[in-house]
This record gives structure tokens, sequence and C-alpha cells, in this order.
């Protein structure tokens, strides 16, 4: 099946664009007696995306299209199947549907590529179905399913603090340009988080409103070089303690002039804020000659979060 464009679509189908992140800051506090680990984190969706076309069928499935489309579980436990259920049970339909992914942020890379399944195939549900759910719905019914999926929903620039699943907007000035190393090899979430665990979990300080104060400012000024050197993560060490590799895509990108540099969420992709456009591109290239990345994106950033771009009936 294509899904280059709406003529392409099949009869009672809807497609949805969803928007990959990188996390600008990342900061995690003392796991709490939930289990969980309280965040508060800086989103920025950028234009690297995914794309999930829905489309009405006799029983729930997913086929997923793209780089590492081999590494989508296709079962109960993937994220855009949950989310379609979700819709469902919510909305109190009967109907079920075929959900295909068009792959495009790397799997397990830290950049929420399940997330934007999951928040594409809310709204590609809510379409298909005419549900006529509203975004607030769709919000909550996201966070349910997991911290990163109401940005996905949302986009742009947000400030994430719970689980990272509770936004405040964060007002944005300006283009933001980007090249990143992916690993087709993923890093497990919860495995990143154990080692963080055991690296200083016992001595995470609790979160608070200033730690981000001088990243604020930079956005706000639309100010790359300020941005550049606020960017932060509290799960880089322990991405790289479990993939010491990392070391060499982050060293590669500062040695080409990146205005900062870090490990996205919980890794393995390495993010290098650029000057320009042009920049990304040289830095992807010195990426891409170092031979310290199975595939290199560049993209923009801030972006809307999920948008239908095609229906067909």
């Amino acid at each position: 099946m294509t899904v280059s464009g709406v003529h392409d679509l099949p009869e009672r189908a809807v497609r949805v664009r969803a928007p990959g992140k990188v996390n600008l800051s990342l900061r995690v506090g003392p796991v709490g007696p939930d289990g969980y680990h309280p965040v508060s984190t800086v989103f920025q969706a950028v234009s690297v995306y995914e794309e999930v076309v829905a489309r009405t069928a006799g029983e729930f499935r997913v086929s997923a299209e793209g780089p590492q489309a081999d590494d989508v579980p296709t079962d109960e436990s993937n994220l855009a199947l949950r989310a379609a259920r979700a819709v469902a049970a919510h909305a109190g339909v009967d109907d079920a549907a075929h959900l295909h992914l068009v792959k495009g942020v790397p799997v397990a890379g830290g950049m929420a590529g399940g997330s934007a399944d999951a928040a594409a195939a809310l709204l590609a549900c809510d379409q298909l179905w005419g549900t006529g759910l509203s975004r607030d719905e769709l919000v909550a019914i996201a966070a349910e399913l997991g911290s990163d999926v109401p940005f996905a929903l949302v986009g742009h620039t947000a400030v994430g603090t719970g689980r990272g699943d509770l936004l405040t907007p964060a007002l944005s000035r300006g283009e933001f340009h980007w090249a990143f190393a992916v690993q087709d090899h993923g890093l497990s979430t919860p495995a990143v988080y154990r080692a963080f665990d055991e690296l200083r979990g016992h001595d995470a300080q609790p979160l608070t409103d200033e730690d981000d104060v001088p990243l604020m400012q930079a956005l706000r000024a639309g100010d790359a070089a300020a941005l550049g050197a606020a960017l932060h993560n509290d799960l880089e060490p322990a991405a790289l303690e479990l993939d010491p590799g990392l070391a060499e895509p982050l060293a590669v990108a500062t040695d080409a002039g990146a205005l900062g540099v870090v490990v996205s969420g919980s890794g393995p992709t390495v993010a290098a804020l650029a000057r320009s456009r042009q920049h990304a591109l040289a830095i992807a290239a010195a990426f891409t000659a170092s031979g310290v990345a199975d595939r290199v994106l560049t993209a923009s950033g801030p972006v809307p979060g999920a948008r239908v771009v095609g229906a067909g009936d």
C-alpha cells in the first residue's frame, strides 16, 4: 500500500503524521513510593515523523514499513494498537481498525517514536470512526498510554512534569536545527532508569523550578548558542554506562562545532544542536564519515503535534 498522497488512500482511511521529540532538558528526581521517578523535562517536537494510516477492518491489527520496521512489535504490546483500542473503549465503538505505521523516528531511540505512533493512532481512529472526541479527551487518553504520548499530540515546545505527561506550553522563538546520530540497536527505557538508580539514584535531588531558567530564557530569545549551552540530561550517564560507545558520537558532534550535544531521552540517539541548517548537514556528514552512527538524520524544530494529512471515504 502506498501512502504518498490522499488519492492513494483506500476507502475509509485516515492518515495522520506525528513528530518525534528531543528532550532539551531532562531532570530526574528520586524514585517515589509508586516506583516511578518524577521528571521535569522540556520537550521540543522536531521534523522527524511517524505516519499512521488507519482504515476500517474486521479486527485490530498493525503493520509497519520503513527503517527498523522489523523491530516494531505488532502484537498487543504495540502502543498504537493500544491507542486504537482505548479510543474504541472510550467512545463505545464496536469497529476495529488496521493501523499501518510508516516509520521515520528511530525505534527505541529516545525520540518517542512509539509515542508518536500512539498519538497518531488516537487522532486517526477518532477521525476514522467519527467519534468527535475533544483534544482534551484525546490528551487524557494519551496520558494513560504513556508519559510522552500527550506531547506527541500537542507538539511545539512544552515543559513536562509528573511523569512527563503534565504539559505546560513553553514560549519559543525562531527555529532550531539538529543533527541526530541514530543507532540500529535500541536502549530499554526501564533499563536506563535502573542504571540511573545504580549510579546516582540515592543522590538524586528533588526537582525545582529554577533548574532550567537559562534554557527557558534561551528559548524565549531564540538564542541557539545559549540553548546549546543549557542542554541537559540526567539519564545521559546511565545511557553511557549501558552503551559506552555513545561517547564517540558525542565527541564527533563537539569536534564538528555543535552548539550543544546531548543523548536524547533514554538514548541511544545523540542530538547535536547546530548553528544553521547547513551546519546540521555538516555535523551529520561528520557522523557518517566517522562511522559512529548506523544512520543520521537532520531536522528542525519546533513543529506542531499530530495532524491529519489525508483522508478518504
